[in-house]
């Protein structure tokens, strides 16, 4: 924590997993005990220097040990003094409104199902409704499906209405930022 602290962090999320994962765990993630995971918050609370940084327990209890079993990790993570409770995969309406019962915490989310709409999210104090890896899940398909198109022989130009533009492709990439900088330093 202090070393992240020094680099600049803003915030950081401290997980209740084991870690590394078990070669062979037939549900996949295991939860350390609740103590190890309280115990685990405060001394990260205890490695912070300012106050301004955020620590956010992660869990992946809604998972392993449902609704109940995550209220009671959320409310014991508040108590040890976290800013806020990320909720990792499992994440249900049911979950998000029970884990917001247990506490008065912001919550952020690491995917979720279809049910979870803004003003059901706003309304349960989630901040953060990660998307987990479906931008880039959708980015490997359109690699994916642009590679495959060229091997079968489509013909580049056929594919340019599938791509972006030259103009998003300057914004991402930030091409008159760099243009500038090319002229300011390098000439």
């Amino acid at each position: 924590v202090e070393e992240l602290e020094t680099a600049g962090l803003a915030g950081l999320t401290i997980e209740d997993t084991v870690l590394p994962q078990r070669f062979g765990t037939a549900k996949g993630e295991e939860l350390i005990s609740l103590e190890e995971g309280v115990g685990k918050m405060k001394a990260a609370l205890a490695g912070r220097q300012d106050p301004s940084l955020v620590i956010i327990a992660r869990t992946g209890a809604l998972r392993t040990e449902g609704v109940v079993g995550t209220a009671r990790r959320a409310r014991a993570y508040a108590e040890a003094g976290v800013d806020a409770v990320w909720l990792a995969g499992g994440v249900t309406r049911e979950g998000v409104s029970g884990v917001h019962a247990a506490v008065q915490l912001p919550l952020l989310l690491g995917g979720g199902d279809g049910d979870l709409t803004d003003d059901f999210l706003t309304a349960h104090g989630v901040r953060v409704a990660h998307q987990g890896h479906l931008p880039f899940a959708g980015a490997v398909q359109g690699v994916y499906d642009t590679l495959k198109a060229l091997r079968d022989g489509v013909a580049p130009t056929a594919l340019r209405a599938k791509v972006a533009s030259t103009e998003l492709m300057n914004q991402l990439t930030r091409r008159a930022d760099y243009n500038r900088w090319t002229g300011e330093y390098l000439h």
